[in-house]
């Protein structure tokens, strides 16, 4: 940034002749790895123009298209999954009659481990976070009347995704939806897991094999949809700061791509199909500056470093979910508002797609009436509030500029950690992402604590005696769990045994060969209607379990 000039100076001289005087509130002034928000940004604050740019143009820090919402607005998306594959079938009905534009679907904890319901592990929590998908014919329930060469459908699922996804093929195949109409995206994200969220099935380089199977298999078979969605959000719900989810999600993104590299793949055959999904938070102008950076990164990294020559993979094209995090159990209604001002992030920080969630999220999964509101909270930031009317009203902002370079900085310091430590899979296994994350998080709740970082209803403005605000909440029966199993048993117990059987052997064979790719054995084993639990124990006896290393 330039430090000279009489702007500079004329900064300067204000800062000591009249803000000196002036009283300063109590609080918390910092952010970018501590190090201070000035009181007042100017034009000597402001990067060379080269680094702001147009939007659709090099390096992309306004937006990745020219027109951006002028043009089309983002897909908005409510995540949404509960019970069985029918009612959660009910509400993506629901939610697309109220103007939703894409489907998000939420998977319970057995499916996102690898466990079919009926598994010892599965027990109690079938249903319970998400819906529960065992098989191909859990699948084909969960999207029936749902057109799939339509709709745009996203998957948050990632250990067990690929096997997720061959369900999801052969489920629209018997749509008659080829596998080249699907449009959408599964997450697919396995490094995110080990950093963050701890849900895996296998080791860490079978898995990343997996990953680069499925990037392969989706650049020659289903060029409309987007095989991985590299993920800061599960990230920044951990703990993280602003700055880690920025550097952790991007050097992940760069390992994936290194990966599909060296499977031999050309940049510009799989780079534009990636896809990436941030959490938006409750600073404000922090989030809108992480976008930004995260934009204008990727761009310079993908032409500069890895070579890509089509315009489509400088693109970042990303999916945010308002945060989780920040959603409070007390006076649950003060979610909606922290909701809008994160969804409004998002939309000034030029996302491509949105997920508000919901106000009651911090007690049960969304009941329909809130699931709404967090829909209409997007409506009325698409139509009312005139944010979509200019591109990128925010750039040039003496601030947000200002920011986004440090954004920037701060993620270039912590990739050349990571690179001094052997990269991102091996910064993984020496737990440094992960003790990174631990003593940010630490750092945060010590504020709350002391009061210094203020949350309304939980460390100030609370309400008197005890009373809480009474919201009703969603509650799954626990005969959702005995119908799951029911189903599960009756799906092997019809399906033609010796078919499955020789599907999952083949699988391990294929498995066993290190140069096979996985998808085709995997969609053979959805057809014969073998189950996401069995696929999953097939595969660990070939690569093994999971065991992580204690950060602490």
């Amino acid at each position: 940034m330039r430090t000279e000039g009489p702007e500079s100076s004329g900064k300067q001289r204000w800062l000591r002749e009249r803000y000196a005087r002036a009283p300063e509130r109590d609080a918390l002034f910092t952010t970018i790895s501590g190090e201070p928000i000035e009181p007042l940004y100017g034009p000597e604050d402001l990067p060379p123009f080269e680094e702001i740019g147009y939007p659709g143009e090099f390096p992309y820090t306004r937006g990745v298209y020219p027109s951006m919402y002028r043009g089309r607005l983002w897909t908005m998306r409510q995540f949404a999954g509960f019970g069985t594959a029918e009612e959660t079938n009910a509400r993506f009905l629901y939610l697309l009659e109220h103007g939703q534009t894409g489907l998000s679907t939420a998977f319970d904890m057995p499916s996102l481990m690898g466990h079919d319901s009926d598994h010892p592990r599965a027990e109690g929590e079938v249903g319970r976070e998400g819906v529960a998908i065992d098989s191909v014919v859990d699948m084909e329930r969960l999207f029936r009347g749902i057109p799939l060469d339509r709709v745009s459908v996203s998957m948050t699922i990632n250990a067990p995704a690929a096997v997720m996804l061959a369900f999801f093929v052969v489920a629209a195949e018997r749509q008659g939806v080829p596998a080249d109409k699907l449009r959408g995206t599964i997450q697919t994200d396995i490094l995110k897991e080990y950093i963050a969220q701890k849900e895996w099935c296998f080791p860490i380089d079978p898995a990343m094999r997996l990953v680069t199977d499925m990037i392969e298999f989706c650049a020659r078979e289903m060029p409309l949809w987007h095989p991985i969605s590299v993920s800061g959000y599960h990230i920044r719900e951990a703990g993280a700061t602003a700055q880690q989810e920025l550097a952790f999600t991007l050097k992940d993104g760069f390992t994936y791509v290194e990966h599909a590299l060296e499977r031999g793949l050309d940049i510009d055959a799989f780079a534009p199909s990636f896809s990436f999904f941030f959490n938006s938070h409750i600073d404000f102008f922090e989030e809108i500056a992480k976008f930004r950076a995260a934009r204008r990164i990727w761009a310079r990294e993908l032409r500069d470093t890895y070579g890509a020559k089509d315009e489509r993979s400088l693109l970042m094209r990303f999916h945010t979910q308002t945060a989780g995090c920040s959603l409070t159990a007390q006076q649950p209604l003060n979610n909606i508002v922290r909701t809008a001002i994160e969804a409004l992030a998002a939309v000034l920080g030029g996302t491509q797609s949105l997920h508000t969630n919901s106000y009651d999220e911090a007690l049960a999964l969304p009941t329909e009436e809130a699931a709404r509101v967090a829909l209409r909270t997007q409506q009325i930031i698409a139509h009312e509030t005139g944010v979509t009317n200019t591109i990128d009203p925010l750039g040039g902002s003496y601030f947000v500029e200002a920011l986004t370079s440090k954004m920037e900085s701060a993620a270039y310091n912590y990739f050349r950690r990571i690179d001094e430590l052997g990269g991102m899979v091996e910064a993984i296994k020496q737990n440094f992402p992960q003790r990174e994350i631990a003593e940010a998080s630490f750092r945060y709740q010590q504020e709350v604590e002391r009061g210094e970082r203020v949350i309304v209803g939980v460390n100030r403005y609370r309400l008197e005696d005890g009373a809480e605000e009474e919201v009703e909440i969603l509650r799954i029966p626990p005969e959702v769990e005995r119908k799951q199993i029911e189903r599960v048993r009756r799906v092997r117990a019809e399906r033609d045994e010796e078919r499955a059987q020789r599907a999952l052997e083949r699988l391990r064979e294929a498995a066993r060969e290190e140069d096979r790719n996985l998808m085709w054995p995997l969609l053979d084993c959805a057809r014969a209607h073998c189950t996401e639990g069995e696929i999953v124990e097939s595969l660990q006896r070939v690569f093994g379990r999971y065991v992580e290393t204690p950060v602490f």
